[in-house]
C-alpha cells in the first residue's frame, strides 16, 4: 500500500469497506428516523385524500403510525423496527416535546414549514459518529401563536417564525446536543448534553426514549407472530422482536449520581381520546405526555414492560450550567459483559470523534479556510442525517387493513395506477421534516455531493430507483408520494454518468457494470419520455410542471384553461440533456463492447433532431428571434403562441452542451461511420451547434449544443445581466425585468400574470411553499455552471463574453463559471458586517457564539437579500455547495464531459 493510500484510508474508510463487502453491518443503524410521519400520504386512509387533515400534529402524540415512525434527533435500524429519540419538557409546555413542530400545508401563509431550530453538526458515512443540536425554549412553546399568526398572514408577508415570538429573548433556552458513537455495528453509545443558556436556574425533564414500531395493530385476524416487547431486566431495558433479536439499553446516572426512573407504555393509539371509543385498560402512546404534563400517574404501565419505554431524568441547571447523561444500546450478540458506561465509554466517544475528524480531512480540501471547511462539513452532515427509512406498499395501502378500512374512491384515486410500487428502504430525503418522502429529481442532485463521502451508497441509491418495485412497468420513474405519476426533469441518467466520471480513475476507469445496469434501465425511461411527452411527434416536448412549480403562467401539471397543450422549452431541452447523458454512457460502454456503438448512434442522432426541432420547427421552433430567447409555446388548433416569460425555462437549453473528442471517436469505427454519414447527409440548421475545432496533434473535438454560437451569445446577454438574471447570489429563476414589465396573458376574460418575486411566492400554486418566479435555486445554478465549464473545454481562450453585461469586462466561460460559484458561495460566508446572507439578517447568527457557527441549507434563496427560504434543512441539493467548494482542489470532480479521453 502506497504512502498516499495509507494516509487517506482511515478507520472510517475501513468500516465503509467492511460494510460494502458485507463483512460487518456498520450501516444497520443510523439517523433513519423520520422527523415527520404525520401529514404524509402513506399515513392517509381518508376518503377525500386530504393528508394534512387526516393525521395531524395534534394527533401524532396519541396515534400509532402505520408505515413508519418519527422522533427528535433519533436513530433507528434500517427497517425502522426499534427506535430511539429524545423527549423533553421544560415544565411549561402544553405538549411533551417528542417530535419537531411545524405548520401543516394549509396552515402556513407559504405552505408547510417547521418552526424549530435544530442543526446537523457531524456524521460519518457509517454513522459511527454523529452529532446534532436542538435549541429548546424555556418558556411555553407558542404553538397557538405560530398557527394563528401564520394562518392570518397573506402571501405578501414573510412567514412568522419561532424567533419572531421573542421566546429566545435573554437566551432563555436549552442547547440539547446529542452524540452517537458506535463501538461496534450494533453497539451504540449515546451522550446527551444539556446547556442552560439563560440567565436563571431552569428545570428540564429529559426522557431518552426507546420504542418499537407498531407492526401488530394492522395485522388481519388469525395466527400472528409473537408481539415484540420491551421490559426491565437487571436494571436495564431489554427490547426483543423476533426478526431483529434482542437489544439492551442501559442508562447512566444524571446530576448528583441519581439514576433515572424507567417509564413504560404501549405504542398504541389512544382511541378513547381520538375517536371516542371506550377506554381500555392498556396504557397508550401518549402516556408519558399524560404522566408529565397532566400528572396522570395511572397513564403509565405500573408493570415494567410495554413497547415504549423512557429513562426519566429531571435536570436542574443553574444559569450557564450543563449536564450530561449517557446511555448505551447494544444488541445481544455484541454484549461483552464489561461495564458499559465506565471509562471505556468516554474513551470510545473521543476515539470516534477523532476518527470523524480524520475522515473529514480526506474529503474536505485542507487548503480551504476554517469557515469553508466547517461549511462543507455541516453540508456533509446534513446529507447523512437526511437518510430516512421509507416504506410505502401502494397495493396494501389502497386495500386498507384491520385498523384502516378502505373506500371505493381510493381504488381509483391517488397512486392507484402504481400498484407495483413497494418501497422499503433507507433513502436520501430532501428534508426529513418538510419533505419526508423522496423526490426523484432531488435525489439525483443529492448523489453528486454524496459521491465524495460514500460512493457505494450513491451507487445503490441510483440503481434502486431503476428496480422493478420502483420504476413503473411503462418506464416512468416515481416522482413522489403525493403523485407518483407526476413528471420530474429526467436527470437520473445524468446523475449516473456524473457518478461514474467522479469515481473513475485514469488507469482502470470506472464501474462499467454499474454503468451498463443503469444504461439498460434508463433506456426504458427514455422510451417512456419519447412516447408519452411528444404530443405531435415533432421532437418538441411537454412534460408538465417539471419540478419548476409556479414558473409558468398556468399550472403546467394540469389541463390548460385555453385548451391545447404547452410545447415546453425546458421539457424539450431536458430530453436533449437526457440524450446527451445516454450518448456519453453508450460511448463509454462501446469502448469495451461494440454492441453499444449502435445505441451511441441512436442518441447522437436523436440529440440533433431535438436540437433542430427546438430551433427550426415551423420556422423558429421555440426560439424567439426578436427577443433572442427560448420560450414555451401554447399550441392550440394549429396555432403556436410564445409565452414570452424570460425564465429559467429558456436557460435550460444551455445545459445540454457537450464535447465529443476525436481521439475517442476514431476508436469506434461503427459510430464514426454513422456519424459522418448523418452529418454529411443532413442539412443541419445554422441555428444549432455541431462545430468542430482542431486542438493540435492531428486531433480535434466537436461541440454539441442546442443554440448556435450566435444564439448562445444573445441568451447570455440576459443571463449575465444584473438587471435580468444575474443576482448578487447567483442566477435568478425569473428575470428581474418582469418586476417592472410583468407578463400578462388574457384567457376567457381572465388575466393571468407572472411578475418577478425574489422571495416567497404570492401564489398558491403547488401549495405556495416554493417559488420559481425569481429566487436562487442551487440545482439549476449548478447545472449552468457545469455547462459553462464544458463550453470552456471547447472554446478555451478563443471566445469571451461580457460579464456582467454592460460592464466592459470580458471573461472566458471558465471565469464566468467561477463568478457564479463565488456568488453562490457568498450566501454562506460571513460578510463584512459579520452576517451570512442565508440567515436573513438575524443578529444571533452574527453576534452570539452559540449561533454564529451554525449553517442551514435552505431549499431556495431570496435573489436580492440571499435570505434562505422554503425547507430549512434541504441539505440534499443545496449541499451542492460542498461540491462547488471542492472544485479545482482535486481531480475527483471534473465536469462530466461526454467522452473526454
Amino acid at each position: 500500500m502506497s504512502k498516499k493510500i495509507r494516509n487517506t484510508f482511515t478507520a472510517e474508510h475501513k468500516r465503509l469497506l467492511e460494510d460494502s463487502l458485507r463483512e460487518k453491518n456498520w450501516k444497520r443503524w443510523g439517523p433513519y428516523l423520520s422527523e415527520r410521519q404525520w401529514g404524509t400520504v402513506r399515513e392517509d386512509y381518508s376518503e377525500d385524500q386530504e393528508s394534512w387533515h387526516y393525521f395531524t400534529h395534534e394527533q401524532s402524540r396519541s396515534r400509532a403510525y402505520r408505515w413508519g415512525e418519527d422522533g427528535l434527533l433519533g436513530i433507528t435500524d434500517r427497517q425502522c423496527r426499534l427506535c430511539f429519540g429524545l423527549a423533553l419538557w421544560n415544565g411549561k409546555d402544553p405538549i411533551l416535546k417528542e417530535r419537531l413542530f411545524g405548520l401543516a400545508g394549509p396552515e402556513g401563509n407559504h405552505g408547510e414549514d417547521v418552526k424549530e431550530y435544530y442543526y446537523y453538526l457531524d456524521s460519518t458515512p457509517t454513522h459511527s459518529y454523529m452529532k446534532a443540536l436542538y435549541k429548546y425554549p424555556q418558556k411555553a412553546f407558542p404553538y397557538d401563536q405560530l398557527v394563528h399568526e401564520n394562518r392570518h398572514r397573506g402571501r405578501d408577508l414573510p412567514e412568522f417564525e419561532l424567533l419572531d415570538t421573542g421566546i429566545f429573548d435573554e437566551n432563555r433556552y436549552f442547547d440539547v446536543t446529542v452524540e452517537y458513537a458506535k463501538a461496534g455495528p450494533e453497539d451504540i453509545l449515546i451522550q446527551i448534553t444539556v446547556d442552560n443558556r439563560g440567565p436563571d436556574t431552569a428545570h428540564l425533564d429529559l426522557l431518552p426514549t426507546l420504542w418499537l414500531r407498531n407492526t401488530w395493530s394492522w395485522l388481519p385476524p388469525g395466527p400472528r407472530p409473537p408481539k415484540p416487547g420491551i421490559w426491565l431486566q437487571a436494571g436495564e431495558l431489554r427490547a426483543h422482536m423476533h426478526e431483529l433479536g434482542s437489544y439492551f439499553m442501559t442508562a447512566g446516572p444524571g446530576p448528583g449520581r441519581k439514576l433515572p426512573r424507567w417509564l413504560f407504555t404501549e405504542n398504541e393509539t389512544n382511541e378513547a381520546k381520538l375517536f371516542g371509543k371506550p377506554a381500555g385498560r392498556r396504557p397508550v402512546k401518549d402516556a408519558f405526555h399524560e404522566f408529565l404534563i397532566n400528572g396522570n400517574t395511572e397513564a403509565i404501565n405500573p408493570r415494567p414492560s410495554g413497547t415504549k419505554a423512557a429513562a426519566h431524568y429531571h435536570l436542574k441547571l443553574k444559569a450557564g450550567g450543563s449536564a450530561t447523561v449517557r446511555l448505551r444500546l447494544t444488541s445481544e450478540h455484541e454484549m461483552n459483559g464489561k461495564k458499559r458506561l465506565g471509562q471505556t465509554f468516554g474513551r470510545m466517544m473521543t476515539r470516534r470523534r477523532l476518527e470523524a475528524d480524520k475522515f473529514s480531512a480526506t474529503v474536505i480540501p485542507q487548503d480551504l479556510d476554517a469557515e469553508q471547511q466547517e461549511l462543507m462539513r455541516q453540508a456533509h452532515a446534513g446529507l447523512l442525517w437526511s437518510k430516512q427509512f421509507y416504506e410505502y406498499n401502494v397495493e396494501e395501502w389502497i386495500k386498507g387493513d384491520a385498523k384502516n378500512p378502505t373506500y371505493p374512491s381510493r381504488l381509483v384515486g391517488r397512486n392507484s395506477d402504481w400498484p407495483h410500487l413497494m418501497n422499503r428502504d433507507v433513502i436520501s430525503m430532501p428534508d426529513k421534516w418538510e419533505y419526508p418522502w423522496y423526490a426523484a429529481w432531488d435525489l439525483a442532485f443529492h448523489m453528486i455531493p454524496f459521491t465524495r463521502i460514500d460512493p457505494q451508497f450513491v451507487k445503490d441509491q441510483l440503481l434502486l430507483f431503476l428496480r422493478e418495485w420502483y420504476m413503473h412497468p411503462n418506464g416512468q420513474l416515481p416522482a413522489y408520494e403525493w403523485a407518483l405519476g407526476d413528471v420530474n426533469p429526467p436527470v437520473h441518467a445524468w446523475a449516473c454518468w456524473r457518478f461514474y466520471k467522479m469515481t473513475s480513475n485514469g488507469e482502470t476507469g470506472g464501474d462499467r457494470l454499474f454503468l451498463a445496469r443503469a444504461f439498460q434501465k434508463m433506456l426504458l425511461n427514455f422510451t417512456w419520455w419519447v412516447n408519452r411527452k411528444d404530443v405531435r411527434g415533432k421532437n418538441v416536448f411537454s412534460g408538465g410542471f417539471l419540478g419548476l412549480d409556479n414558473i409558468g403562467i398556468f399550472d403546467r401539471s394540469k389541463p390548460l384553461p385555453t385548451g391545447g397543450h404547452l410545447e415546453q422549452a425546458d421539457g424539450t431541452a431536458w430530453v436533449a440533456y437526457f440524450c446527451s447523458s445516454m450518448l456519453s454512457m453508450a460511448l463509454e460502454l462501446a469502448a469495451k463492447n461494440p454492441v453499444y456503438e449502435d445505441m451511441a448512434s441512436k442518441f447522437f442522432e436523436h440529440y440533433l433532431r431535438v436540437a433542430e426541432a427546438m430551433n427550426t420547427l415551423e420556422g423558429s421552433g421555440l426560439w424567439d428571434e426578436e427577443d433572442g430567447f427560448y420560450y414555451d409555446h401554447l399550441y392550440h388548433e394549429g396555432t403556436s403562441i410564445p409565452m414570452k416569460i424570460r425564465s429559467m425555462v429558456g436557460i435550460i437549453p444551455l445545459f445540454t452542451v457537450d464535447v465529443l473528442y476525436d481521439d475517442v471517436i476514431r476508436k469506434l469505427p461503427g459510430f464514426r461511420k454513422r456519424m459522418d454519414w448523418f452529418l454529411n447527409n443532413r442539412n443541419l440548421t445554422e441555428h444549432m451547434s455541431c462545430m468542430q475545432r482542431e486542438i493540435g496533434g492531428g486531433t480535434g473535438m466537436r461541440l454539441l449544443a442546442i443554440p448556435s454560437e450566435k444564439r448562445l451569445l444573445r441568451v447570455l446577454k440576459y443571463v449575465l445581466d444584473e438587471n435580468e438574471f444575474l443576482s448578487p447570489y447567483g442566477i435568478r429563476s425569473l428575470s428581474k425585468i418582469h418586476e417592472s414589465q410583468p407578463f400578462v396573458f388574457d384567457s376567457g376574460g381572465e388575466q393571468h400574470v407572472v411578475s418577478y418575486i425574489p422571495g416567497e411566492s404570492d401564489s398558491g400554486m403547488f401549495g405556495g411553499n416554493s417559488n420559481w418566479r425569481g429566487p436562487i435555486w442551487f440545482p439549476m445554478n449548478y447545472l449552468l455552471v457545469e455547462a459553462f465549464r464544458r463550453y470552456h473545454q471547447f472554446y478555451g481562450e478563443t471566445l469571451k463574453v461580457e460579464c456582467p453585461t454592460g460592464s466592459g469586462q470580458m471573461m472566458t466561460f471558465k471565469e464566468v463559471a467561477e463568478e457564479i460559484e463565488g456568488r453562490l458561495l457568498k450566501l454562506f460566508l460571513k460578510q463584512e458586517d459579520g452576517h451570512r446572507p442565508h440567515h436573513g439578517g438575524e443578529p444571533r447568527y452574527a453576534t452570539d457564539k452559540h449561533w454564529n457557527d451554525l449553517f442551514l441549507f435552505y431549499e431556495y434563496f431570496d435573489a436580492e437579500t440571499g435570505r434562505g427560504l422554503g425547507a430549512s434543512h434541504q441539505t440534499g441539493w443545496t449541499a451542492l455547495i460542498a461540491t462547488l467548494l471542492a472544485r479545482g482542489k482535486d481531480t475527483t470532480d471534473t465536469p462530466a464531459t461526454m467522452t473526454h479521453p
